[in-house]
Protein backbone atom coordinates (compact mmCIF):
# COMPACT_ATOMS: atom_id res chain seq x y z
CA UNK A 1 0.00 0.00 0.00
CA UNK A 2 1.07 3.59 -0.57
CA UNK A 3 2.10 5.76 2.84
CA UNK A 4 1.72 8.77 3.35
CA UNK A 5 3.09 11.18 6.25
CA UNK A 6 0.45 12.46 9.39
CA UNK A 7 1.12 15.74 10.68
CA UNK A 8 0.72 15.99 14.46
CA UNK A 9 1.18 18.75 16.87
CA UNK A 10 2.76 18.78 19.86
CA UNK A 11 4.71 20.53 22.61
CA UNK A 12 8.43 20.46 21.73
CA UNK A 13 10.09 20.07 25.06
CA UNK A 14 7.73 17.36 25.59
CA UNK A 15 8.54 15.71 22.56
CA UNK A 16 12.24 15.91 23.41
CA UNK A 17 12.01 14.50 26.42
CA UNK A 18 9.55 11.19 25.12
CA UNK A 19 12.54 11.17 22.32
CA UNK A 20 15.10 11.08 24.86
CA UNK A 21 13.29 8.45 26.99
CA UNK A 22 12.21 6.05 24.13
CA UNK A 23 16.26 6.04 22.85
CA UNK A 24 16.83 5.00 26.24
CA UNK A 25 14.72 2.06 25.37
CA UNK A 26 15.91 1.43 21.90
CA UNK A 27 12.44 2.92 20.61
CA UNK A 28 11.53 5.60 18.56
CA UNK A 29 8.43 8.19 18.39
CA UNK A 30 7.84 7.23 14.96
CA UNK A 31 7.71 3.54 15.24
CA UNK A 32 5.65 3.65 18.63
CA UNK A 33 3.16 6.16 16.88
CA UNK A 34 3.00 3.80 13.84
CA UNK A 35 2.18 1.12 16.38
CA UNK A 36 -0.48 3.29 18.26
CA UNK A 37 -1.84 4.14 14.78
CA UNK A 38 -2.04 0.27 14.01
CA UNK A 39 -4.12 -0.30 16.77
CA UNK A 40 -6.37 2.39 16.85
CA UNK A 41 -7.47 1.06 13.34
CA UNK A 42 -7.80 -2.75 13.95
CA UNK A 43 -10.05 -1.40 16.85
CA UNK A 44 -11.99 0.81 14.90
CA UNK A 45 -12.06 -0.35 11.10
CA UNK A 46 -14.10 -3.38 10.94
CA UNK A 47 -12.83 -6.67 10.11
CA UNK A 48 -14.06 -7.32 6.77
CA UNK A 49 -12.82 -3.81 5.11
CA UNK A 50 -9.59 -4.41 6.81
CA UNK A 51 -9.51 -7.95 4.97
CA UNK A 52 -10.59 -5.86 1.88
CA UNK A 53 -7.73 -3.85 1.93
CA UNK A 54 -5.47 -6.57 2.79
CA UNK A 55 -6.56 -8.49 -0.43
CA UNK A 56 -6.65 -5.37 -2.96
CA UNK A 57 -2.92 -4.65 -1.76
CA UNK A 58 -1.72 -8.09 -1.93
CA UNK A 59 -1.63 -8.91 1.54
CA UNK A 60 -2.10 -12.72 2.09
CA UNK A 61 -5.02 -12.68 4.99
CA UNK A 62 -5.59 -15.20 7.93
CA UNK A 63 -8.75 -17.55 7.73
CA UNK A 64 -9.76 -17.99 10.85
CA UNK A 65 -10.14 -21.91 11.63
CA UNK A 66 -13.78 -23.18 12.69
CA UNK A 67 -13.47 -24.61 16.15
CA UNK A 68 -15.89 -27.82 15.64
CA UNK A 69 -18.73 -28.57 18.26
CA UNK A 70 -18.68 -32.15 20.31
CA UNK A 71 -21.88 -33.92 18.66
CA UNK A 72 -24.06 -34.73 21.42
CA UNK A 73 -24.36 -38.43 21.75
CA UNK A 74 -27.89 -40.41 21.44
CA UNK A 75 -27.01 -42.58 24.01
CA UNK A 76 -27.44 -41.13 27.73
CA UNK A 77 -24.94 -41.74 29.99
CA UNK A 78 -25.36 -44.20 32.36
CA UNK A 79 -24.70 -43.24 36.59
CA UNK A 80 -21.20 -43.93 37.68
CA UNK A 81 -22.42 -47.05 39.58
CA UNK A 82 -23.59 -48.18 36.57
CA UNK A 83 -27.20 -48.36 36.95
CA UNK A 84 -29.19 -46.42 34.17
CA UNK A 85 -29.13 -43.74 37.17
CA UNK A 86 -32.83 -43.95 38.44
Amino acid sequence: MKKITVSVSFDDEKLSALKMYLEQRGQSVESELEKSIDTLYAKTVPAGVREFLDLRSGIPTKTPEKKKKPVPSAVADSAPDGSDGV
